[in-house]
């Protein structure tokens, strides 16, 4: 584990896993809940976390250079359940890659338990971990100009929704109803770093 300084009020701390990043953030934010730890901001993603409005910056980094990782710690936010239907435009490919059929594709993913690493890309997009790492997919190789909301996709050992319209180079699996993103819903995001996730399939 490596802090580095952002500014005058900030570290970027990195780690080697994503893994790692969530088990950092979970246990920042329970640091920071019970009174041990005072910083603004702690913004995780993929392999790093960010921690912004901190009053001694170079005290926090040397007391983390020194701290053992504790484990993912089980989610204690209620399981978000998204309703897809598995009829995105890249199951085939998807299918062919690991070596299944189309529904056995639906039936992985819908049988994993996600939980949502990190947010990012655009307000609301969750990048979500809980697939084996050898259903990992390649993004496309042309990514679409235009990619519709509510497309479920998966790229790397990474599943998301698109919120809203957009261009995109992940492999589309499904689609759902689901709204990601609402200004004039409280929170906005659906989801947040750490909210557990079940896909749970309907038909067409």
């Amino acid at each position: 584990m490596r802090a580095l300084p952002v500014g005058d009020r900030a570290l970027l701390v990195e780690v080697s896993t994503d893994e790692e990043a969530q088990a950092l953030h979970a246990d920042l934010l329970r640091r920071r809940a019970e009174g041990s730890l005072s910083v603004r901001e702690i913004v995780p993603a993929a392999r790093t976390v960010l921690l912004d409005g901190l009053e001694d910056p170079p005290r926090l980094a040397a007391q983390l250079s020194g701290t053992r990782l504790p484990s993912v710690p089980p989610p204690v936010a209620e399981v978000v359940e998204i309703a897809v239907r598995y009829d995105g435009p890249d199951l085939a490919d998807v299918a062919e890659l690991w070596g299944v059929s189309p529904e056995e594709v639906a039936r992985v993913h819908a049988s994993a338990d996600f939980r949502v690493a990190f947010c990012g890309f655009a307000p609301g997009f969750g990048y979500l971990t809980g697939l084996p790492a050898r259903y990992g997919v390649p993004r496309r190789a042309t990514p679409r100009t235009t990619v519709p909301a509510g497309s479920v996709g998966l790229a790397g050992p990474y599943t998301g929704v698109y919120p809203r319209s957009s261009p995109g180079g992940w492999q589309l699996i499904g689609t759902t109803d689901a709204v990601l993103w609402d200004h004039a819903r409280v929170p906005a995001a659906l989801l947040s770093p750490g909210t557990p996730v079940r896909f749970v399939p309907v038909d067409s």
